[in-house]
C-alpha cells in the first residue's frame, strides 16, 4: 500500500528514503528489493527516488553508512557509560535485542552485500573499506581495554576485532537459518569475554 509522503526538504527526503530502504533491505534482501518498492513505501514516485540516488546500489551504500554511523554512536555511548572498554564490549554484545537495532541491521546488510559483492566490483571495494573502518573501531576499543588493564595484554587487537566482526555475521546467519538461539549466542559472548579478560 502506498502512502503519499508529506512534502519534505531535500535532506529530509533523502534521510527518509535511506531509513525506508534499510527497513525493506533488512526485512527482505538487497537483491529482491526494487527501487519501485522503496519509492512506494516512502510515499514517493520512483523518479523522485532517482533524484536523490542514481542507483539502488548508491542507496544501499548510503543505507550501510547510515546504519554504521548509528551503531558507532551507540557503541561510543556504551563506552562512555561503562567503567572500561571490556564492559563496553559486553554491553555492545548484549545491545541487539531488536531487529531494528543498528548492530543487527549492520550485520544483516553485510550478509546481503557479501552475496552480491562477487558480481559487483564497486560494492566489493566499498564493503572492504567499510568493514575495515568498523574493524579499526573495534580494534581501538580492544587496545583501550588493554591500556585500562581490563583486557589481557597478550590478546592481539586486530585479530580480536576480526573475530568479533565474524561473530556478528555468524549471529545474523544463525538467526536467518535458525541455527543459533539467544542462549547459544549469550554463551558465545560469555566465552569471548572470558578470553578477552584472560
Amino acid at each position: 500500500m502506498s502512502v503519499t509522503a508529506p512534502r519534505m526538504a531535500a535532506a529530509e527526503r533523502r534521510q527518509h528514503l535511506i531509513e525506508t530502504a534499510i527497513r525493506l533491505f533488512t526485512d527482505g534482501s538487497y537483491h529482491s528489493t526494487t527501487t519501485a518498492e522503496i519509492a512506494r513505501a516512502a510515499g514517493i514516485s520512483e523518479p523522485i527516488l532517482y533524484r536523490h540516488f542514481a542507483s539502488k546500489r548508491e542507496l544501499y551504500l548510503a543505507a550501510l553508512e547510515h546504519v554504521w554511523a548509528k551503531a558507532r554512536a551507540d557503541w561510543q555511548r556504551k563506552l562512555d557509560e561503562t567503567p572500561d572498554a571490556c564492559a563496553a564490549i559486553e554491553a555492545i554484545g548484549k545491545g541487539h535485542v531488536s531487529v531494528r537495532s543498528p548492530k543487527l541491521q549492520l550485520a544483516e546488510l553485510w550478509v546481503q552485500a557479501l552475496s552480491e559483492a562477487s558480481g559487483d566490483p564497486e560494492l566489493r571495494r566499498h564493503l572492504r573499506v567499510h568493514m575495515r573502518e568498523v574493524h579499526d573501531f573495534v580494534a581501538d576499543l580492544v587496545r583501550s581495554g588493554q591500556a585500562q588493564g581490563a583486557i589481557a595484554a597478550e590478546r592481539d587487537p586486530d585479530s580480536e576485532a576480526w573475530i568479533m566482526l565474524a561473530g556478528g555475521i555468524l549471529g545474523m546467519v544463525g538467526r536467518r537459518v535458525g541455527l543459533l538461539d539467544d542462549r547459544e549466542l549469550a554463551g558465545i559472548r560469555a566465552a569471548r569475554l572470558s578470553w578477552l579478560r584472560g
